[in-house]
């Protein structure tokens, strides 16, 4: 029943992160700001699903289930690889926002 109880705890919590982070990249006004939603809060709620996986499996089976720890450390190293990658193509596309930094700081970014 305990082993049930943290189970249902990541799943609500990994649903949370997800909803918020899904609300953010369809609410969020610019590219930047939407950069956030999936590589922050939408990781936490796959990662705490993933966990919640990973416990269930583990304690109902035979043995340890480590596919979705592996997935899950997958998942962390590359969502925020790529969000890089994106905020810098659009830096240097000149996507425009709101937040971003005036033209000299912009250049002086790109050069280094």
């Amino acid at each position: 029943m305990i082993a049930e109880a943290i189970v249902s705890l990541f799943v609500l919590a990994g649903a949370f992160f997800g909803l918020t982070g899904s609300l953010g990249l369809a609410r969020l006004p610019d590219f930047y700001m939407r950069l956030h939603g999936p590589t922050k809060a939408t990781t936490l709620g796959v990662g705490g699903v993933l966990i919640a996986s990973m416990l269930h499996f583990s304690l109902a089976g035979p043995g340890l289930s480590l596919h979705e720890l592996l997935i899950t450390l997958f998942l962390f190293v590359t969502a925020p690889v790529s969000a890089h990658l994106m905020a810098r193509a659009g830096v240097r596309r000149g996507v425009d926002s709101s937040l971003t930094p005036p033209d000299e700081i912009r250049q002086e970014s790109m050069e280094n």
